[in-house]
């Protein structure tokens, strides 16, 4: 449905976009400081989520607070809406426990609301799509509907224009990340598309552990008219070569699928590629390939030697999706390569992992375990989270299990049909 601007916010938003394109992101709150007074808003600040989802961080605050892994305990929230970074706005907010985090997790317009009730700020978050970028706290002169109106618009737009920027932005990427990156880590968040995708027929959302340090899991889908297509592989090894083999086999995947191949002659080639690029060293990936019409929710997928895919359905289990597996990329042993189907319902999802998520073992030795890992994800959905914050949480307890000391990539995709005439996920 579309939205009514007041004039205020009209003139505000054709401003904004038209000083953002030769805009540096750090600027950004800067420039809507300046421009938010014409809709009667003010006292806006922008928090980033770090590379984790753990915590929220201020686009714009002093570069050298950044903060650490062991320092979230020390996290507040702002005591009142006059704070501004030089007298108290806090530089970093934890996503669990805060009412920034908790707008930020179920995706609404969250107010702290004054002693008389009237809101004193809002937290709104910043979406691209589905995917969750951070939150806006900000402030009016008045609170009615059509400021609300009005903020959700500003909303839209900001997390636009930090889309735009971000890719060229190392001041985003230090923003976002609280440890030091591997360069295996750097190569595979490089190649990755973002790590939730939604249209009204279908929702993509994947989550991958140990973010800093992951390299042999790699995952990537594209849209080609109604026909998404998908890939996960995990590569042999923990190591810079691990994600140099998983990071060619994305993109030889990905050269397949822009020259319209099938899934079988996709395997061909990645199977000739890595054998050209490493012969007889034997670098290897196991992998799924799939593809989903979603005008008509049949799903296509050939399995390499990969832990095959879990279907879920009206709140259960249904089954495990099995096709007669080859053998990985990239060790040619001659095994047939068999291509499967399945016939998705509306609301059907599909869980996609690698064994770093089921294989995680606790200080007693026990593993976290494929039925722990759906019954996690069917109680997620069993309480209405969106998909994405259902993946937050399931690694959250995977990390958890393992004392947050993970000694494989842990990856996991979901892939939820929504039907021939499903909706897109709805804003905030």
């Amino acid at each position: 449905m579309a939205r009514r601007l007041s004039a205020g916010a009209a003139e505000m938003i054709a401003e904004v976009v038209e000083a953002s394109h030769c805009l540096a992101l750090e600027r950004l709150p800067e420039l809507l400081t300046e421009h938010v007074p014409r809709a009667g808003l003010r006292d806006v600040f922008l928090y980033m989520s770090d590379l984790q989802q753990e915590t929220l961080h201020l686009l714009g605050g002093p570069p050298s607070t950044t903060t650490r892994a062991g320092e979230l305990d020390a996290l507040v929230e702002p005591l009142a809406s006059e704070c501004t970074t030089e007298c108290g706005e806090p530089v970093a907010l934890r996503i669990e426990g805060t009412l920034a985090g908790k707008a930020y997790q179920q995706m609404q317009i969250l107010s702290k609301t004054a002693e008389d009730g009237s809101p004193e700020w809002w937290w709104v978050p910043l979406l691209d799509g589905t995917e969750r970028l951070g939150v806006m706290r900000i402030s009016a002169e008045e609170a009615t509907e059509q400021t609300i109106e009005d903020v959700r618009c500003l909303a839209s737009t900001v997390s636009m224009v930090v889309v735009s920027r971000r890719q060229h932005s190392d001041t985003y990427a230090r923003l976002v990340r609280t440890r030091v990156m591997s360069v295996a880590a750097e190569m595979q968040w490089n190649l990755m598309p973002p790590l939730c995708f939604a249209n009204h027929r279908v929702v993509v959302a994947a989550a991958l552990e140990p973010a800093y340090d992951i390299s042999g899991d790699a995952l990537d889908y594209g849209m080609a008219g109604d026909t998404l297509h998908l890939v996960l592989c995990d590569a042999m090894g923990h190591d810079a070569s691990a994600g140099l083999t998983s990071t060619l086999a994305i993109a030889a995947c990905r050269s397949c699928r822009h020259q319209g191949k099938s899934l079988a002659d996709t395997v061909t080639s990645v199977e000739d590629m890595l054998q050209e690029e490493f012969g007889a060293d034997e670098r290897f990936a196991t992998a799924l390939l799939l593809s989903l019409d979603t005008a008509t929710g049949v799903l296509t997928w050939v399995n390499c030697g990969h832990p095959p895919p879990v279907l879920l359905r009206d709140g259960r289990w249904v089954t495990t999706l099995e096709c007669e597996a080859s053998h990985p990329l990239g060790l040619s042993l001659g095994l047939p390569l068999v291509t499967c189907q399945e016939q998705l319902q509306p609301g059907d999802r599909v869980l996609l992992y690698t064994d770093g998520i089921t294989e995680a073992r606790n200080e007693d030795g026990q593993e976290f375990g494929l039925p722990r890992f759906v019954d996690f994800i069917v109680r997620s959905a069993m309480d209405g989270l969106p998909v994405q914050e259902s993946l937050r949480r399931l690694i959250r307890s995977v990390l958890a299990y393992h004392d947050r000391q993970l000694q494989d990539d842990a990856t996991v995709m979901v892939i939820e049909w929504r039907g021939a005439t499903g909706r897109c996920p709805s804003l905030p």
